[in-house]
């Protein structure tokens, strides 16, 4: 019988959706030690104030904030320290191009489990401005108005 693929959200950034258009999404791994993971899979961990850089050539994500491991002692890192971004150096390269064009920004989405890898999803995305964010908001209560009087008609 085939294993069935799960993926189990751990940390989402509901701001980034908000802040910003999200062009083109990118699935990358994370480097970790073993009690993050353990503090991961009791669900402690934040984005909301995380970004994405380079440094050499490489992809870090700085500030993610990942709790202390309960049982872990002396074997707990920094929980805001840096840590890479595993990709391949083609979706690098292309990434760092992207932000070198003016007013593209690489932004962390969510944080998950895929199988038993942790995996985080960054977005290729640019900046919006206030009429924008205003726009997207009477988009959604039109949305929900339209939704809540279908639901009305209904009964």
């Amino acid at each position: 019988m085939a294993k069935e693929k799960t993926n189990r959200l751990i940390a989402n950034n509901k701001k980034a959706y908000h802040d910003y258009f999200i062009d083109e999404t990118f699935e990358a791994g994370i480097s970790l030690v073993g009690t993050e993971v353990k503090a991961l899979r009791q669900g402690g961990a934040s984005i909301k104030e995380s970004f994405i850089g380079f440094e050499k050539g490489e992809m870090y994500i700085y500030h993610m904030h990942i709790t202390p491991y309960e049982k872990g002692n002396i074997f707990n890192r920094d929980p805001l320290r840096n840590r890479k971004l595993l990709l391949h150096k083609s979706e690098i390269n292309k990434l760092l191009g992207k932000q070198k064009e003016k007013g593209y920004t690489i932004v962390p989405l969510k944080v998950y489990f895929k199988e038993s890898l942790v995996k985080v999803e960054i977005g290729l995305a640019r900046g919006k401005k206030l009429y924008d964010k205003r726009e997207d908001l009477a988009k959604k209560d039109a949305k929900r108005e339209a939704e809540r009087d279908y639901k009305m008609k209904l009964r």
